[in-house]
Formats: C-alpha cells, structure tokens, sequence
C-alpha cells in the first residue's frame, strides 16, 4: 500500500516558503514514478506532483520568476522545489556572482511561485539526489546547457521522460543587467558617490573621484539653469498671455469710443442737430426781435451831468392829454382844457 504524507498548505502568500531538509515528503511505500499524461490528467490524487527547478538566480529578475511560474503551472497539482547552487560551485563552474548565495537563497523564498528552496544544489541531477528528494519531473527552458565537461547536464534527465520544458523571456538576464552596469560604469560611479559612498567603498581612484565629483556640481548647475529657463519661459509666456489681453481689451475700448465719437460728431451724429436746432433759432431771433417790455426800469441818469431843460414842444407833447378811453373821459379833458385857457388869460 502507497502511503505519503501530504505538505503542509500552501502558505507562499502570507509567508516565505520553507527551506529543504532532507526531504519533504515522508512517504512509507517507494515514490511512485509518473509520466506525463498521468501528471496533467492531475494523478495521483492523494498527492502532488513534485517539480524540480534549479539555477544560479542572481540578480533575480522577473525572467527567473516566469520560468518558475510556468514551472509552477505544468500540472493541476503542482509542488515546486527550487534548487539554489552555493557560491563555490558557481564562481568554479559559471564565474562571479553580484549576491551572495544567502541573499539569493531569500530572494527565491520571496517568490510566490516557490514551495520549497534546496539550498547548495548540485550542478549536476544524479539519480540518488532524485530519488532522495522524490523528484518526479525537472524543469528547465530547452537549450542545452553546457557545462562541468558535458554539453548539456540535462541530457539524462531528457532521457528518462523527466524533464518538462518551460520558456525563456527575450531581453532581460543576469548578463545583461551586468552590461548594462558595466557599460554606464560612471553614470552609477556617479550616482553612489552623490548618495554618500567613498571612493574606497566604489573601488575608484582619487583622479577619478574629483572627475566624478565635478562632472556632478556641473550636472547640478545645469539642472539650475534648467529649472531658470523653465521659469522664465513660463513667465514669458504668463506676460505674453496678459498683453495680449489687454490690447484685446484695448482694442475694443478704442471701437466703444469711436462709434461713441462717431455717433455724437459724425456727419448724422446728435452734435450737428444740435447745432442745427441752436442756430436755426439764432437767426430766427436775428430776424425777428422780440418787443422790450413796457414795465422795464426807467434809464438812471449819471449825476454828473445836469438835466437839459424840456423844450416847449416836449413840453406840449408832454402836456398833451391821452385821448380818452370813453365819452366821459373825452368830456373832462375838454373841460379842464378850458379851465387851464381861463387860467392863463
């Protein structure tokens, strides 16, 4: 009877995922081998099927994290172990690496798709170290990989109907974020010594750290002068805008106050009515006088000069009654006409 003792849930959200021991899988009966079909038709089904992924993972990019997805996705039930080599297989094998293998054994713990991390791997897969880990299937993208004196160490693996291929990603890998690196040495020389690195720290000489520091002060007076520029293209823009207002606005004032000179001088304006009225009523008055009033003030004599005495005929005329307004007034005059005659003789 076949009897394994299934893992732990799957806590890769929530927690890191655990370290190998010896092995994870406490199985009582030999680990049934599988093929295939039987895996992606999702059997067995009191247990997982054990995935095996190795590599170096420096520098762990999102191409490491896809293949260990796909890795983690080949069958409905999957448990992914994820083999790290040590520092001293790798600098002997592949050459130097940025991290250490500590930091890299945490990165691969923080990988979501990961359920077990093998930490110092082998370079090579041997049959003991398959069977020791109940390793049903290896996973790996399918270019030979050689190395350690073979042209490809998965050879055997093919062979056995135990290796799944998975996918490369196109334009990310360890080596080419080191060229990136490499080929911008001072622009990240630079950089670190802006944020608080030595010279000694960065590996960089005292000619080179008085260049990188100047070609900084001089970055930084650009970026002044940039920032200047900025502003005053935006304050030139700012008194652009409000000229341009106010001859609108200008503009539109001298329109008001020509239609509103127009209208009051213009041939047809209110101005020459005016004056039309004003001067036809002048002439009218020219033309035909008004009377003086008959109560106007008598004329007051200078008193320097004496008044000339009446003669006798201002003096009769004077004398000389109004005609009567009625019968009885022409009456009396008559009489105190003859009264005075009677007087003078």
């Amino acid at each position: 009877m076949y009897l394994c003792v299934l893992p732990k849930k799957d806590k890769t959200l929530t927690e890191p995922a655990i370290f190998a021991t010896e092995t994870s899988c406490d199985c009582r009966a030999p680990h049934e081998k599988l093929t295939i079909t039987q895996a992606r038709r999702g059997t067995p089904v009191d247990r997982p099927v054990r995935v095996y992924a190795d590599g170096i993972f420096d520098l762990f990019h999102s191409g490491h994290a896809r293949a260990l997805m796909q890795a983690k996705n080949l069958f409905p039930n999957t448990y992914l172990i994820v083999g790290v080599c040590s520092d001293e297989l790798t600098h002997k094998y592949k050459g130097f690496t940025v991290m250490t293998e500590l930091e890299r054994y945490e990165a691969l713990r923080h990988c979501r798709y990961v359920d077990e991390v093998l930490r110092d791997a082998p370079w090579t897969l041997t049959p003991e170290f398959l069977e020791k880990h109940k390793i049903d299937f290896v996973a790996h993208d399918d270019i030979p990989y050689s190395s350690a004196g073979s042209e490809d160490v998965y050879k055997h693996i093919k062979e056995a109907g135990m290796f799944v291929p998975t996918q490369r990603t196109e334009g990310i890998s360890t080596s080419d974020i080191i060229t990136r690196i490499v080929r911008d040495y001072d622009v990240y020389a630079r950089r670190n010594l802006q944020r608080g690195y030595t010279a000694k720290e960065l590996n960089v000489s005292y000619i080179n750290e008085k260049k990188y520091r100047l070609q900084n002060q001089v970055d930084r007076m650009k970026e002044k002068v940039r920032t200047v520029e900025e502003k005053s293209k935006h304050f030139v823009y700012r008194v652009e805008e409000k000229s341009h207002d106010l001859i609108q606005k200008w503009e539109e004032k001298s329109r008001e106050f020509i239609g509103n000179f127009l209208e009051l001088f213009g041939p047809d304006g209110t101005w020459k009515q005016v004056f039309q009225e004003r001067s036809g009523r002048m002439l009218s008055y020219a033309l035909s006088p008004r009377e003086s009033p008959c109560n106007s003030p008598p004329r007051e004599l200078s008193p320097l000069r004496s008044p000339s005495p009446p003669s006798p005929i201002s003096r009769w005329h004077n004398a000389r009654p109004s005609p009567p307004a009625s019968p009885k007034g022409a009456t009396a005059s008559i009489s105190s006409m003859s009264e005075g005659d009677e007087d003078e003789k």
